[in-house]
């Protein structure tokens, strides 16, 4: 457990890295004028505008190398990040005070090793360099008392938390307690119950019953945030009809791809190659003479079949070989023949006629794929000249009015996937316009160009009751039908618990064996592990479905075996992620404890004016 706990210690000890070397590229120093120093406190220890600057750099920095976008500090914002550093100082700033009570710090020799680890500051053969060093600072906008001073508060702040998580180690009963609950698996047997096999009628819903579970389901009738959109799309499909190709080029493209309309005849092929022609001949023999098959050979080199196989091939590309093979049925093996790599035995596996095509067959495919070519040509074409007109001013009905473009309008939710938002491209940009955005042309994937304005957002409101009444009546009868087979099943449930088989009250069983906890079986109905799980072996249970009720019976438990090699290595990661997870709450607690005696301010003013000079 002792390197456990030194991985966890290293993790969570986010203050080594020294922030003020963070921002020697990326986003550009940050620039502070007057007399604004700091962006707050805890207790006597000011939180630097440098600190808070820094530290935000890093994290941006970060979040741009992991999704390769550039973000700015207004989107930091939206994301959180901002406030996220602010919470990052501030905890910094409480370590750093309750190193300074208790006296905790390191001495020279600390501070030179740290230094010696920092390759910006390493000469051409790998050790420290007084002029690298001079030379890092300088361009940071650093000097060297400042920055020393930075490592001994981060190495000070650094053992005050290594002290902080040291010891969390969990004793071995919490370990056996949580491998025994996941581990565990439990074998059922369960049956479905049908409407078909409802032994009473469903009551006739009055319309008060109806409206009354209208009203207790309305969710299951609320319409989502819709987006009512007005578009104008244009696709290669809506006008290929339009585009005319003559024979010629019809004519020009069949000869370009002659070879695809056009195949001779292949054959699937498996060859094995020997050292010469003897041991060739003796394979060849062994082979006739029934003492070996080609499997046998292959197994016999250590190869597998894989390693003989060329595919199919044509007659050409066997060269010497290909007159013998092609002159072969299929099973025949042949041999020995030349192959670049030496004598072989070849086994023939397949035969594939030759296909030809002539120009008459294949220009209906040709006809319409130059015409698709040819109208996304056109669409291509015209993209520009349509965006600089809506840039000019123009309508989307306008450019329906005016061009090819076809105006919709749709009612756009999440779950949409008909006509125009079956394209990812317009679901993206359903999803993301706003009020008074500007239509703009954007691509379909297809070839096809759309531009969308939003006119009305509707926020998620419930169908109106006279709209779903059928929808209403069949959730009832549903509803009445479940009720009904649960209790029915629960008599089958309570006969089975005390002795009674599946078979004996006509149900048909299926039985699942080792399940744990976690686990999910094909065809096994959702919930119905879970419920098992709350089961003593031998007795029943009815859990309730869709329109049906299930009977289930827990028929053993089977404890994990704790001594096992994977129950080994699974404790060790479960005490170690366990412990992780208790430091981690330490920490936070003696940090909020930390704050709460020393005292917290922060002046919002200045950190806004950090942001607004951040570049």
């Amino acid at each position: 457990m002792a390197s456990g706990k030194g991985s966890k210690a290293k993790a969570l000890i986010w203050a080594v890295p020294l922030l003020a070397i963070i921002g020697f590229g990326g986003f550009g120093a940050v620039n502070f004028s007057g007399s604004l120093r700091s962006i707050g406190s805890v207790g006597d220890t000011a939180i630097t505008t440098t600190d808070y600057a820094n530290a935000l750099q890093s994290e941006m920095r970060a979040f741009q190398a992991q999704t390769g976008q550039p973000l700015t500090v207004q989107q930091a914002r939206d994301l959180g990040l901002t406030d996220k550093v602010l919470a990052l100082v501030v905890t910094n700033a409480a370590m750093d005070e309750e190193a300074q009570r208790l006296g905790i710090s390191v001495g020279d020799e600390k501070v030179a090793e740290e230094l010696g680890n920092i390759d910006a500051f390493k000469g051409p053969d790998g050790n420290f360099s007084r002029d690298a060093y001079a030379f890092a600072l300088k361009n940071a906008g650093l000097n060297e008392t400042d920055f020393e001073s930075g490592i001994r508060d981060d190495a000070a702040r650094a053992l005050l938390q290594a002290a902080v998580l040291s010891g969390t180690a969990l004793p071995d009963v919490y370990v056996d307690t949580l491998l025994g609950w996941t581990g565990e698996t439990r074998a059922f047997t369960w049956a479905r119950i049908g409407r078909d096999q409802l032994a009473t009628g469903l009551p006739v819903p009055s319309e008060e019953d109806l409206k009354a579970w209208y009203d207790a389901n309305l969710d299951r009738f609320t319409v989502p945030e819709t987006k009512v959109i007005t578009y104008a799309w244009l696709t290669p499909a809506m006008i290929v009809g339009s585009v005319e190709v003559d024979e010629q080029a019809l004519r020009d493209a069949y000869e370009e791809r002659f070879d695809e309309f056009n195949l001779p005849e292949r054959r699937l092929i498996e060859r094995l190659v020997f050292g010469d022609e003897a041991e060739a001949e003796e394979a060849l023999s062994r082979l006739r003479t029934g003492d070996a098959t080609f499997e046998d050979l292959i197994e016999e080199r250590g190869l597998d079949l894989a390693d003989a196989d060329m595919g199919d091939v044509t007659k050409a590309s066997l060269g010497e070989a290909g007159e013998a093979l092609f002159f072969a049925e299929s099973g025949d093996v042949v041999g020995p023949a030349w192959s670049p790599l030496g004598p072989a035995v070849y086994r023939v596996n397949g035969i594939l006629a030759a296909q030809e095509t002539p120009f008459e067959e294949a220009e209906p495919q040709l006809r319409d794929e130059l015409a698709l070519d040819r109208a996304r040509r056109v669409i291509d074409g015209m993209a520009q000249s349509v965006d600089d007109e809506l840039a000019g001013g123009a309508t989307l009905e306008e450019l329906a009015k005016d061009t090819d473009l076809e105006l919709g309008q749709i009612a756009w939710t999440a779950q949409s996937n008909e006509g125009i938002a079956g394209y990812d491209a317009f679901r993206t940009a359903a999803g993301t316009v706003a009020e008074g955005d500007y239509p703009e042309i954007d691509g379909l994937g297809d070839g096809g160009i759309f531009a969308l304005r939003l006119d009305e957002i509707r926020p998620p409101a419930p169908q109106p009751y006279e709209e779903v009444t059928a929808q209403v009546q069949q959730g009832w009868e549903q509803d009445q039908a479940t009720q009904a087979l649960v209790s029915q099943g629960e008599i089958l449930a309570a006969r089975i618990g005390d002795g009674a088989t599946f078979e004996d009250l006509g149900l048909r069983p299926q039985s699942v064996a080792t399940l744990t906890r976690d686990a999910s079986a094909e065809g096994v109905p959702a919930g119905l592990v879970s419920r098992a799980f709350g089961l003593e072996p031998g007795t029943a249970t009815v859990v309730p479905g869709a329109g049906e009720a299930l009977v289930l019976r827990l028929d053993t438990v089977t404890p994990v075996d704790l001594s096992s090699d994977n129950a080994q290595r699974l404790a060790g990661l479960v005490k170690d992620q366990a412990a992780n997870a208790v430091a981690q709450d330490l920490f936070r607690a003696y940090n909020t404890d930390l704050q709460a005696r020393a005292g917290v301010t922060v002046d919002q003013a200045a950190v806004n004016a950090v942001l607004t000079n951040f570049r």
